[in-house]
């Protein structure tokens, strides 16, 4: 039995540590998401001079799931949106995300908010897309705003 153990142990070891390098890769690539408020989302977008980006997701959310694990990760994508916005993912189950979910009239998921420095809606856009649309969903926002 101990035989069995020790020789499975390593194998454990190497599955544990492809799946969390590959895990890191495509996240350390991707869009960057700061944890906490839109207040403070909002701050450091002052600080930064930069829009705020919510996704307004839901944990039973199958296009949701699938922004965040398709499109969200893509290296083009989080290059762009890390650049150009601070980047805030909301539950809109949460307290917060009802909050969120209330004053910027969500009514469907996923939706993509853009918010200026002052709390106001620039862009709403919502559904499964591809990067390229959601590139182009990032860059109508910043010209919007103008």
């Amino acid at each position: 039995m101990k035989k069995k153990f020790l020789w499975a142990l390593p194998v454990l070891a190497l599955c544990f540590w492809f799946s969390t390098s590959a895990l890191n890769t495509s996240e350390d690539k991707g869009i960057q998401f700061m944890t906490g408020t839109l207040d403070q989302a909002i701050a450091q977008a002052k600080k930064d001079k930069k829009l705020v980006f919510v996704d307004a997701y839901t944990t039973w959310c199958g296009p949701c799931k699938l922004m965040a694990k398709k499109v969200f990760t893509e290296e083009s994508v989080g290059k762009y949106y890390n650049e150009n916005f601070v980047n805030l993912k909301l539950d809109m189950e949460s307290s917060e995300g009802k909050f969120v979910e209330s004053k910027y009239k969500v009514v469907g998921y996923p939706t993509f908010l853009y918010i200026d420095t002052d709390g106001k809606l620039v862009r709403k856009e919502m559904g499964l897309v591809d990067a390229e649309t959601f590139i182009g969903y990032g860059k109508s926002a910043k010209s919007d705003k103008k």
